[in-house]
């Protein structure tokens, strides 16, 4: 009962970072301008994601322009884009691997050992989404770190962690804590002993010698 229990907890984590990094992905806030400097004027925030770019007025108004041209991009974010969306794709995956392995769940009775190596699986496949999401989360921020600290960045054009990269790594750990957690349910090795052979009965002496 504890083993289905942990089992449970794994993959809702699981499923909940799946669910993160579908909105990491999706919100524009990856980076946003810094205000680190003192002539930095406040009236508008930008902010760029991995499909779009975005200015905020003090007014409220939102202004969004969708990147055009995939050739045009930089490689930090071609690379993160196709990481996050294969850590989305490999999650999809693992829930349904998973779901079949749950023991809440009917499919695959007849074969409980069967069953519970589904349920590990899955556990590894949400394991290599998180570490998808995760080195594609790291990249990027890091780009980002070099740059805010590159003397030859003008202190105008600095950026900083926005909202959807904290949302990123949040959703990596909750994929690779939720993927360890499936993978702990794994059948244990069961010691097959011989059946003992029966021994031959001996037939009682009547106590009488026949010559």
């Amino acid at each position: 009962m504890a083993n289905a229990g942990l089992q449970l907890l794994g993959f809702i984590l699981a499923f909940l970072g799946w669910i993160g990094t579908i909105v990491s992905t999706a919100l524009p806030q990856w980076k946003i301008s810094s205000y680190a400097g003192d002539n930095i004027v406040t009236a508008q925030a930008i902010y760029e994601g991995l499909w779009m770019s975005c200015v905020s007025q003090s007014t409220g108004q939102i202004q969004c322009k969708v990147f055009d041209s995939l050739l045009n991009l930089n490689s930090t974010l071609q690379a993160t884009r196709a990481l996050m969306v294969i850590g989305i794709i490999v999650g999809l995956i693992a829930i349904f691997v998973a779901t079949v392995g749950m023991k809440c769940m009917k499919c695959m009775e007849d074969d409980e050992v069967q069953k519970m190596r589904m349920a590990v699986f899955g556990g590894i496949i949400f394991l290599v989404a998180g570490l998808a999401v995760l080195v594609a989360t790291a990249w990027y921020g890091n780009r980002v770190a070099r740059e805010f600290y590159d003397p030859m960045t003008p202190v105008n054009s600095r950026y900083e962690f926005g909202q959807a990269l904290f949302i990123g790594w949040a959703s990596a750990s909750l994929c690779l804590l939720g993927g360890a957690l499936l993978c702990c349910s794994c059948p244990k090795k069961t010691t097959s002993y011989p059946t003992p052979r029966p021994y031959p009965k001996t037939t009682p002496s009547s106590g009488k010698d026949y010559v």
